[in-house]
C-alpha cells in the first residue's frame, strides 16, 4: 500500500487510518483536522493526547465519554478543585486510563490553567498554528510529520508555564486533532472545505 489516499465504502477517498473502523471513520469525517476553539475544549484534547502518548488513539477514542464524566467535563474549574479523593477515584477507574503520571499531569494542569485569564489557552495553542500558505497537502501519511518546529515551540512554551506532558510529539498530535494544521492527505475528502459524503 502506498500510504495515499483510500476508497471508502461509500467511494470517497480518505485517509487510510481513518477506515480502520467505525470510530475512525467518524472522527476521521467530522473532527480530526477541524478548528477547535474555547479553553475547557482545548484542555479536554490536551489531556486526551497525552493520556494517548504510547497508546493506540482509538484506545481514547472508545473511552472519551468515560473520561469526559470522570473528569467534570474536562471543564478547567472544575478539576482545578479536584481532591486527593477525586485522584483516588480515578486511579481506580477502570473506564479510563489509570496512568498515575497522566492523571496526576491532568490535575496539575488544571490548576495551572485556573490561574490563566479567559481565553488565554485558545489564543496561546492558536498563536502556534503555521501559516496555511506555506504547507503543501501531504499526498502518502509518510509526508505528515510527527514533530514540527511550531509543535516543538508550543510544547516549550507550555512546559515554560508549568503546563505538564506535552511534549513536541503530543503538541502536533494536539495541532493535527484541533485544526491548527490541516494533515489530511490531499485527495481526501475531508481535507480543508471539502463536503464529506
Amino acid at each position: 500500500m502506498s500510504g495515499g489516499a483510500v476508497a471508502a465504502p461509500d467511494g470517497g477517498l480518505r485517509c487510510p487510518w481513518g477506515l480502520s473502523t467505525e470510530d475512525y471513520l467518524t472522527y476521521h469525517d467530522t473532527e480530526w483536522g477541524r478548528p477547535v476553539h474555547g479553553d475547557d475544549a482545548l484542555f479536554e484534547r490536551l489531556c486526551l493526547e497525552a493520556f494517548q502518548s504510547g497508546l493506540s488513539w482509538l484506545t481514547i477514542l472508545r473511552r472519551r465519554e468515560t473520561f469526559r464524566t470522570a473528569f467534570a467535563g474536562f471543564e478547567i474549574a472544575a478539576v482545578a478543585k479536584f481532591t486527593d479523593a477525586d485522584r483516588e477515584r480515578l486511579l481506580a477507574d477502570p473506564g479510563i486510563i489509570r496512568n498515575r503520571a497522566k492523571v496526576d499531569a491532568t490535575l496539575a494542569n488544571a490548576k495551572v490553567l485556573a490561574d490563566w485569564p479567559a481565553g488565554e489557552l485558545d489564543e496561546l495553542i492558536w498563536s502556534y498554528a503555521p501559516d496555511p500558505a506555506g504547507r503543501t497537502a501531504p499526498r502518502e501519511l509518510g509526508d505528515v510529520p510527527a514533530v514540527t518546529p511550531e509543535s516543538t515551540a508550543l510544547a516549550k512554551e507550555l512546559k515554560k508555564r508549568s503546563i505538564r506532558f506535552v511534549g513536541p510529539t503530543t503538541a502536533y498530535a494536539l495541532m493535527q486533532a484541533c485544526g491548527l494544521v490541516d494533515d489530511h492527505l490531499a485527495d481526501c475528502v475531508a481535507r480543508g472545505d471539502a463536503t464529506v459524503a
